[in-house]
């Protein structure tokens, strides 16, 4: 089965709004090649961070990383994601077997930034590979080719996932989490957050900050079962059908009340967040 993966060139920033020190963090974790791993609840801002810091760091060097064609390759892991799928497999092509990379060992080679992203919704075979990357050999195997490949000195390894919501049959292993230094992300407070959902739906500050106010309300729902609450993201795209001309209650119905969970109750109770932060 082949992977979900995409390669990202950005030529241009991607908006990203720092919350603490995680930019000067990056770039020092970056520097020492320490693998990185990203915990963070859902539509926080993983992703996007990981993009920016991306852009940062290939955009003004006149090392060869800065002509790679796809500096960041990410991959959305999922429960059918196995290790020959991030490595590579052979392919019959007429009547000869050809060798094709995986989205892994391409930037192992080249000096990309692989993102595994919910690393652990993949295939348990999948982190035993990337053991050998994350360690002073930054090295990997590939059996069905008997190849050992150096890591290029720019490449950089990193994964995500969310700790919250993460089964103990889904977590990852403590000889697999040691190895990485640990980035922990979460919602921003109302201003910041304001101030993200303004910039990326291109409503006014007022609803921005009104919309911001009830992400910070939904996620106190924890007697209601809500772990996690509305993540940022949906509270952008709330703003998005706003900027086209959504009426207000009909944009958080659709993209905040009925996307959080099928749960009427936790429904109603995000609802009427809604109904009392709204005008």
């Amino acid at each position: 089965m082949s992977t979900e993966s995409r390669v990202a060139r950005l030529e241009t920033a991607p908006y990203y709004l720092p919350l603490r020190d995680e930019v000067e963090a990056f770039e020092a974790a970056y520097a020492a090649r320490l693998p990185v791993l990203l915990k963070g609840p859902t539509g926080c801002g993983k992703t996007r961070f990981i993009e920016y810091m991306t852009w940062k760091l290939y955009r003004d060097t006149e090392s060869p990383r800065r002509q790679l064609d796809a500096p960041l390759l990410t991959v959305a892991c999922h429960g059918d994601l196995s290790a020959t799928d991030l490595v590579g497999r052979f392919l019959l092509r007429g009547d000869a077997t050809e060798w094709l990379d995986g989205p892994l060992t391409r930037a192992v080679r080249s000096g990309a930034i692989c993102y595994l992203d919910e690393v652990v919704e993949a295939r348990k075979d999948t982190t035993v590979i990337i053991h050998s990357l994350t360690d002073h050999r930054r090295m990997l195997p590939i059996d069905k080719t008997a190849e050992l490949v150096p890591a290029h000195p720019d490449f950089l390894l990193v994964i995500s996932y969310n700790p919250g919501y993460q089964s103990v049959l889904k977590d990852l292993k403590p000889s697999t989490r040691q190895r990485f230094v640990s980035f922990e992300f979460g919602y921003p407070d109302v201003e910041q957050e304001a101030a993200i959902v303004a910039h990326e739906s291109g409503i006014d500050s007022g609803t921005a900050e009104r919309l911001a106010v009830i992400g910070e309300k939904t996620r106190n729902l924890t007697d209601y079962g809500f772990e996690e609450g509305v993540s940022t993201r949906l509270l952008v795209y709330a703003g998005q059908l706003m900027s086209q001309g959504i009426a207000p209650r009909r944009a958080c119905e659709l993209a905040i009340v009925s996307a959080v969970s099928d749960d009427a109750i936790v429904q109603k109770a995000v609802a009427g967040i809604v109904d009392v932060v709204l005008p």
